[in-house]
């Protein structure tokens, strides 16, 4: 049996202002599509300014939103290949 090796390219862009960081993650597919999502942090007033903190939280959570649209994405793709409803993929 052969193995084809298949990568996928995850790209991250932040922007952020003084109380707030936005990630925006990017993933292109073999099949040519591409699913994007974002991701918010927000710093309170009180807390010190740490940069990377925020970058790592709305990174997290758009990646985790790319997650699971790419969970939908395959559970449409299993229903739509079977004909059928099956449970959907949580995790």
């Amino acid at each position: 049996m052969m193995h084809t090796a298949v990568g996928w390219h995850v790209e991250l862009e932040f922007e952020e202002d003084e109380e707030r960081t936005r990630a925006a993650a990017l993933v292109r597919l073999p099949d040519g599509n591409e699913v994007r999502s974002h991701g918010y942090a927000s710093r309170h007033h009180s807390d010190s300014n740490q940069p990377g903190v925020g970058e790592e939280i709305a990174g997290a959570r758009a990646l985790n939103d790319l997650a699971m649209q790419l969970l939908s994405k395959a559970h449409d793709e299993i229903d739509g290949a079977s004909g059928r409803i099956s449970h959907p993929l949580t995790h």
